[in-house]
């Protein structure tokens, strides 16, 4: 890796990376694994050094592909034309200020990505910016971790189509690779030996800020994919008093069915994982009960909320964590607020069969809702999303890749129009399937007093979606005598609307 700016280094790069933090460094290896040279940049020059010194520690095989690069004016003079600056910094302000250092040394046609979890209204502010200066501003979504930044990230690039022309060969070459027919994942990559052939999980997902949209809703469905295993596993842990191996087992098993999913395989994995700190413990055991958040899960539900789209089970997930937060009210709750003492006595085997479908019912609501929020954004925001390939670049790289992936993908490329995943015949027939287990689970976890707001949330979504007439005429009515918000008629057209002229509570009804 080269550290100073020599005649090699004069427009000699394919690429830029503004960041060196973990994604950074993972990603420009990634880059140069796959024959590109990378010009590394940090506003903090022992970064730039101290990578250098790391990768050829590390001996890692591409190292002479990587340009470190500690002057920002150096740093562009490297780049070939046009310009393209990936920025993996900070969200928010961080964000802005690189924009600001880099925008008077760029040139008409260069490409600035985001490839941080910046809120999409701000990458549509900054796109709109930019573009009067003749200026590509990307908003691209990466999922996958440090490991998928390394070897293969899912990809979701919002911005023009001429930055996805001058982008697509290299994304498509980094992204994770996964089988054309199967839609499994390929996760035999190394260092040096990057996967090819397949399918790459990436794509043009829309203009501006659509990028880094479908990367929120991604990340909201993370949230609630994650909360529905920690409720199959307090289930388990709570009613049938299994140990963490035991339960580890179960994952495996479930991992090789319809479950089949990286945040399953991991789940396995954690569960059979012994204490590093006296091994007779299981680790997760050991694991205080209280979830961090960064934020887009509450975006997704903000937004959800702002647009009017049911995403509760979602919603909850976020909730779930805000609760597991105030663990020292809940531990003094716990000695003063008292549920039933109820002890199962039917079938083990049964339950844990019921719980996976109760899983797989709820997940399958999840992703609906995640869907149904990206269909209403694109009318809010004149965008025109492919949601067959969308959940094409979800199945390898991402961490909500799962084998029913291929099964949404088939969905969405028979009916594009797909109102709600719900409706697709596989779907419907494995809610159809499910759903006598999924009341029961949801039934006895309230019997036995144990927390499962994302099972009964979805499921109270899919009550709510299939029931033609709900209790909302009742409310309407009653909107209308506080509020004369007025009321629509089941025996008139939709869109006519009429109030009655009511009494003040406790005084007579008027004649009509």
């Amino acid at each position: 890796m080269a550290t100073k700016t020599t005649k090699r280094t004069q427009a000699s790069a394919d690429i830029g990376v503004f960041g060196l933090g973990v994604m950074g460094q993972n990603l420009i290896l990634n880059i140069a694994d796959h024959g590109y040279t990378v010009s590394a940049h940090s506003a903090v020059s022992k970064e730039v050094t101290g990578f250098a010194r790391k990768i050829k520690a590390d001996a890692e095989p591409s190292a002479d592909r990587v340009l470190g690069i500690s002057n920002l004016k150096d740093f562009i003079k490297s780049l070939k034309r046009p310009r393209k600056i990936i920025i993996l910094v900070p969200a928010g302000r961080v964000t802005d200020l690189v924009i600001d250092s880099l925008t008077p040394l760029l040139q008409k046609d260069d490409i600035i990505i985001d490839s941080g979890n910046a809120q999409w209204t701000d990458t549509i502010r900054r796109e709109n910016a930019l573009a009067k200066k003749n200026i590509h501003f990307v908003g691209n979504g990466v999922s996958g971790g440090e490991t998928g930044a390394r070897f293969g990230p899912s990809l979701m690039m919002g911005g023009s189509k001429h930055a996805w022309r001058s982008l697509k060969p290299i994304w498509t070459a980094i992204a994770a690779k996964v089988d054309r027919k199967t839609g499994k994942p390929y996760e035999d990559a190394s260092p040096g030996k990057p996967v090819k052939g397949g399918e790459a999980c990436t794509t043009h997902v829309g203009p501006d800020g659509a990028g880094h949209y479908v990367k929120m809703v991604h990340n909201g469905i993370e949230y609630i994919d994650m909360q529905l295993i920690c409720e199959a596993y307090m289930l388990m842990k709570t009613v049938l008093g299994m140990k963490p191996d035991e339960m580890g087992k179960v994952f495996t098993r479930w991992n090789k069915g319809v479950l089949d999913s990286f945040l399953i395989e991991i789940t396995a994995d954690i569960l059979k994982q012994r204490d590093p700190a006296n091994k007779k413990n299981f680790f997760v055991d050991k694991v205080l009960d209280t979830a961090g958040q960064k934020g887009t899960g509450k975006w997704t539900a903000i937004n959800a909320l702002d647009m009017g789209i049911p995403a509760n089970a979602i919603a909850e997930a976020v909730f779930a964590r805000c609760i597991s937060a105030i663990k020292d009210e809940r531990v003094i709750a716990s000695k003063k607020l008292k549920g039933p003492k109820k002890r199962y006595t039917g079938s083990k085997p049964a339950l844990v069969k019921a719980i996976h479908d109760a899983l797989y019912c709820s997940k399958i609501c999840a992703y609906a809702q995640g869907f149904q929020l990206m269909a209403e954004a694109q009318n809010e925001y004149n965008w025109k999303l492919n949601f067959g390939k969308i959940a094409k670049i979800f199945r390898g790289g991402c961490i909500i890749r799962a084998g029913f992936l291929q099964k949404i993908t088939q969905a969405y490329e028979k009916n594009p129009k797909l109102q709600n995943l719900m409706l697709d015949p596989y779907f419907k027939k494995a809610l159809h399937d499910g759903q006598r287990n999924w009341r029961k689970v949801a039934a006895l976890a309230a019997e036995h007093g144990v927390p499962t707001p994302a099972f009964m949330s979805a499921l109270s979504y899919f009550d709510g979606y299939r029931t033609a007439v709900l209790p909302a005429n009742l409310l309407q009515a009653q909107r209308d005598y506080f509020g004369a918000h007025t009321y629509e008629r089941t025996d008139k057209k939709r869109g006519q609307f009429f109030h009655i002229d009511w009494p003040e509570p406790g005084r007579p009804q008027l004649k009509m």
